[in-house]
């Protein structure tokens, strides 16, 4: 699949259309995309959910899309799929397969200091940054790529954090609504942050619609989202969500100070530039904010929850290694890092 120029504006992400249930990748998708499109249908045993490749193309796409009927859902999908009892059998197991995967993958038992002590030093070692690749090497068409994949998450910018408020209490939920009234636009509507990715798209000529580029996402792309919903949506992973929020506050500012350089050497376009710009300042705040009130808070109301949040953030860098593995691999090889086909 090529990003092709497009003329969509950006007020294309607040259309109350939704998107079409994409083209399966396995069994697995093409059962529950079955199942989904009539309700007589039977969706697949959750026994190959078990056996699958837990970052296969096949489970990810199909979690991705029965998660998405928590956001805005399908337009071939009737809104009352969302909660349906034949489908909860085969999401817990593709929940449990990529779970017991990333479990496996990081390490066990970590501190929040340990976790968060490698964050807070850049690397000198650049060679598997994607900021610093697209800084100093990275061209329009690699950029254009970048952001059609992180459309799938920054379109709904900040929503799959909102599920843990409710499980917070004090310091940790006053600072969690605070970060959240920031990304929301604090009050103003053309400064939500998934509005500002979608200026962002519409200067490099991307289409702005939500959930567009699902079909030139390779399961690497959609583990990166899903693990938010994941987290999100299971009140006994409340810890590892806060540990994926603050990971991402944490490691936000330097990465976004590279990629308005990359936007700003590439003649992106003043919207690619401010998006990016606005994260620096803003990121550097929230992250003082996450680590002192929303994690201390955390912690000082439930201190056995610290493994959990050392866990969220280790699997977040896990599987951020991975798509960078993926896009910097087909970049250095002249190639396009987007599904074909």
């Amino acid at each position: 699949m090529t990003v092709t120029t497009t003329d969509h504006s950006p007020a294309a992400d607040h259309s109350p259309a939704a998107a079409s249930v994409p083209a399966p990748r396995g069994p697995l998708s093409a059962g529950l995309f079955a199942a989904l499109a009539s309700s007589g249908q039977a969706p697949p045993d959750a026994g190959g959910a078990a056996v699958a490749d837990p970052y296969g193309e096949d489970l990810h796409l199909a979690l991705y899309v029965l998660y998405e009927l928590h956001y805005r859902g399908f337009t071939d999908v009737a809104e009352d799929r969302e909660w349906d009892p034949a489908l909860m059998p085969l999401r817990r197991a593709l929940e449990e397969r990529f779970l017991d995967a990333l479990r496996a993958d990081v390490p066990a038992g970590r501190t929040t200091d340990e976790a968060f002590g490698e964050l807070l030093v850049e690397s000198t070692d650049h060679g598997d940054s994607i900021a610093h690749h697209l800084e100093h090497h990275g061209e329009l068409w690699q950029i254009r790529e970048y952001a059609a994949l992180r459309s799938l998450y920054h379109l709904k910018e900040a929503d799959p954090h909102t599920w843990v408020i409710p499980r917070l209490r004090g310091r940790a939920k006053a600072g969690m609504v605070a970060i959240e009234y920031d990304e929301f636009g604090a009050g103003r509507a053309e400064n939500i942050h998934a509005q500002l990715f979608a200026e962002l798209m519409a200067d490099l000529g991307l289409d702005t619609r939500y959930g567009h580029y699902v079909e030139a996402a390779p399961a690497c792309a959609l583990a990166v989202v899903n693990v938010m919903t994941l987290f999100g949506l299971h009140r006994a992973l409340r810890g590892a969500l806060v540990g994926h929020f603050a990971c991402v506050e944490v490691t936000s500012s330097p990465g976004s100070r590279r990629l308005a350089a990359a936007m700003r050497r590439t003649g992106a376009g003043p919207a690619a530039e401010r998006f990016y710009a606005e994260h620096v300042e803003a990121d550097a705040v929230h992250e003082q904010v996450v680590r002192r009130e929303v994690i201390g808070g955390l912690l000082t109301d439930e201190p056995h929850l610290e493994p959990e949040v050392a866990f969220g953030a280790d699997a977040t860098v896990h599987l951020e290694g991975r798509l960078a593995s993926h896009l910097l691999t087909a970049w250095r090889d002249g190639r396009s890092a987007l599904r074909q086909g």
